[in-house]
């Protein structure tokens, strides 16, 4: 329990300290142990405000077995998400702008930078039921569906989910997959893009560039990152 916890505040340490906020929607959830449902923060709290006293243990049917506070009203998309993915730890909601942006454009995501070689393969799917709220089981088994085995789903109209086997991998995609979206919107604003990698070298940059050793570096950046914002 006090590793879930613990993940759980880390993941939204490091979201906050990666821009990801959106005052106090998004969440991050991670899988307990011991299958009772899912650990994430209580609602009404920004990432960067995250603390162990307010991280909650929801399960699937939304009742609240561990901490105080209001659960999330879209904790479907986590529940949902790790029913059908038992290779999912951890879950990321963000609503950054640039996912919002792109995930309007009739557009692939391209391999144009280090960031988007992720959700090359599978390829990012998009989420077209609704752009509103994930507020019942039945929207959080369509959204795990469209997801399917891919790393990320984009929501037009709404955000992005990300999702990894640990909390440091789910964190890492939603900060890649943000940063890749807000480039092509870049090149696009260009004229672009024009040149991006192809299928093998993009298959190669994954394991070179994103490897799990470079996913926790850039995790234990991210933490770094929080403690030195936290600091008075």
């Amino acid at each position: 329990m006090k590793d879930e916890i613990a993940d759980t505040v880390r993941a939204g340490r490091a979201l906050a300290a990666a821009g990801l906020t959106d005052m106090v929607w998004g969440h991050a959830a991670v899988r307990d142990h011991d299958g009772r449902g899912v650990w994430m923060k209580a609602a009404g709290w920004g990432f960067e405000e995250v603390d162990a006293e307010r991280v909650l243990l929801v399960d699937r049917d939304g009742e609240v077995h561990h901490g105080r506070g209001r659960r999330h009203i879209e904790f479907h998309i986590h529940t949902e998400i790790m029913e059908r993915r038992p290779d999912v730890g951890c879950v990321v909601h963000t609503h950054a702008p640039a996912l919002a942006a792109f995930a309007s454009l009739d557009a692939e995501l391209r391999p144009i930078s280090h960031d988007a070689v992720p959700f090359c393969e599978p390829r990012l799917p998009r989420f077209a039921h609704t752009g509103s709220l994930i507020a019942t089981a039945e929207l959080g088994v369509a959204l795990a569906r469209t997801l399917g085995d891919a790393r990320a789903c984009l929501m037009p109209n709404h955000g992005a989910v990300t999702v990894g086997p640990d909390a440091a991998t789910a964190v890492m995609y939603a900060v890649l997959l943000e940063r890749a979206c807000r480039t092509q919107l870049m090149a696009m604003a260009a004229g672009g893009p024009r040149i991006w990698s192809d299928p093998a070298e993009a298959e190669f940059k994954d394991r070179q560039v994103w490897n799990s050793a470079q996913r926790e570096a850039g995790w234990q950046y991210l933490q770094r990152l929080s403690a030195r914002s936290s600091q008075p």
